[in-house]
C-alpha cells in the first residue's frame, strides 16, 4: 500500500480543506449580505464542523501514511521529489493545512497559537520554492520550459494561499511578499504553457483534470488580495473575471475535444 501510495492523494484534503474555506467564508457576518450567506446560515451549524472535521481527519490520515512512506519507502519518496509532476504536489499538505487553519471554527487570526501554526506550514511551502524555483534559473533539465506542466500552478496556489493567512493576520507585508511570488511565478508559467514548450505537454492521461489549475491560481489570487486590500477592488474583480473566462475556455476545450 505505501508502495502505490503519493503525494498526488493529498488532492482529497486540498478539496476538503477548499471548501471549509469556502463554507466559512460566505457565512462570515462580512461577507456581502446579497450573497449567499442567507442560505448558508439556513444549514445546520453543525454541518460545518462535520465538513471540517472531515476534512481534518482526511489530512491527518494521509499525512500518517506519508510519513510511514517516508520512514519505509525512502527511495520512492526521492524520485517522487525529482519528478516534474508529482513534487508539485508536495505543496498540497501544507496548503490544506492553512486551508484548514483559516477554516477553523475555533481559532481566531490574532491568536498566538494561530501565529504559530502559520510559521510551521509556511516555512515548508517557502522552502520549497526556493528549492523548485531555484532549479527552474540553474539547472539545465530543470529549467521552466522542460519541466512546466498543469501541476506547476499547485507552487503558485501555495504562495497564494500563505499570503492571504498572513493578510488575515495582520501581516501586511509580508502578505504582500508572498503574493508577489505567487503572481510573478504564475505570469511565467502562463505563458511558458501557453507557447507549449518543449516538455509542457509530458503529462499522464490520467492527471488531465489538473488543466482545470489554470483558474485556480487566478481565483486564490483575488481571494489572497481581496484580503490584502480589505476590499474586493479593481484588482480583485480583473483576477475574478480572468478566471471565469479560463474555466469557460477549458469546458469549451473539453467539450470539443470529446465530441471529435
Amino acid at each position: 500500500m505505501l508502495t502505490r501510495f503519493h503525494a498526488g492523494y493529498f488532492r482529497i484534503s486540498l478539496a476538503l480543506s477548499g471548501q471549509a474555506l469556502l463554507w466559512r467564508t460566505l457565512s462570515d457576518s462580512s461577507t456581502d449580505p446579497r450573497a449567499l450567506r442567507p442560505v448558508v446560515r439556513s444549514l445546520p451549524s453543525a454541518a460545518f464542523v462535520l465538513l471540517w472535521s472531515l476534512a481534518l481527519l482526511t489530512l491527518v490520515a494521509l499525512c500518517a501514511l506519508y510519513a510511514a512512506r517516508c520512514l519505509l519507502r525512502f527511495p520512492a519518496v526521492r524520485a517522487e521529489f525529482r519528478h516534474h509532476v508529482a513534487m508539485n504536489y508536495l505543496f498540497a499538505p501544507w496548503i490544506s493545512w492553512l486551508l484548514l487553519l483559516q477554516s477553523a471554527p475555533f481559532l481566531r487570526p490574532d491568536a498566538p497559537s494561530y501565529h504559530l501554526l502559520w510559521w510551521a506550514f509556511s516555512l515548508p511551502i517557502f522552502a520549497l520554492d526556493v528549492k523548485i524555483y531555484g532549479q527552474w534559473f540553474t539547472r539545465g533539465r530543470k529549467f521552466l520550459s522542460m519541466v512546466a506542466n498543469p501541476a506547476s500552478h499547485i507552487t503558485v496556489i501555495g504562495n497564494l494561499v500563505t499570503a492571504r493567512a498572513a493578510a488575515e493576520m495582520g501581516w501586511h507585508e509580508g502578505a504582500v511578499a508572498m503574493f508577489a511570488v505567487g503572481a510573478a511565478h504564475y505570469l511565467v508559467l502562463f505563458v511558458t504553457l501557453y507557447q507549449r514548450f518543449l516538455g509542457s505537454d509530458s503529462l499522464p492521461a490520467m492527471l488531465r483534470p489538473v488543466f482545470f489549475l489554470f483558474f485556480a491560481a487566478p481565483s486564490m489570487a483575488s481571494f489572497a488580495w481581496d484580503a490584502i486590500s480589505s476590499s474586493f477592488d479593481t484588482c480583485c474583480k480583473m483576477l475574478f473575471f480572468l478566471s471565469l473566462f479560463l474555466f469557460a475556455s477549458l469546458v469549451s476545450a473539453m467539450y470539443n475535444t470529446n465530441t471529435t
